[in-house]
């Protein structure tokens, strides 16, 4: 469903926002899951191994997303696309 002003999500576009969703949802569970082990005491290794797993996720999602953006401003669809350098700024702050 869109809202007045957002853009109409076309197939291709929902299928993307559901791939970010999942990554999302699956980061979320790999947080709670070191939030449990941080609570339980677990070793420093699994501790930084599950929070290393919930960045990449974090870092993977961001990365479709500001890609998905990419992808609008190069089909020219003038509503809703970026200049180069707000990409670039996007693109940056995920470093």
């Amino acid at each position: 469903m869109t809202t007045p002003g957002s853009p109409r999500l076309t197939e291709e576009s929902l299928a993307e926002q559901k791939k970010i969703l999942n990554r999302l949802r699956r980061a979320q569970g790999q947080l709670a899951a070191v939030i449990t082990a941080v609570e339980a005491g677990s070793d420093c290794r699994a501790v930084v191994t599950q929070l290393a797993a919930v960045s990449s996720a974090l870092d993977k999602a961001g990365f479709t997303i500001v890609s998905g953006a990419m992808r609008t401003c190069i089909s020219g669809d003038e509503e809703n696309s970026l200049t180069v350098e707000e990409l670039e700024k996007l693109f940056l702050t995920l470093a």
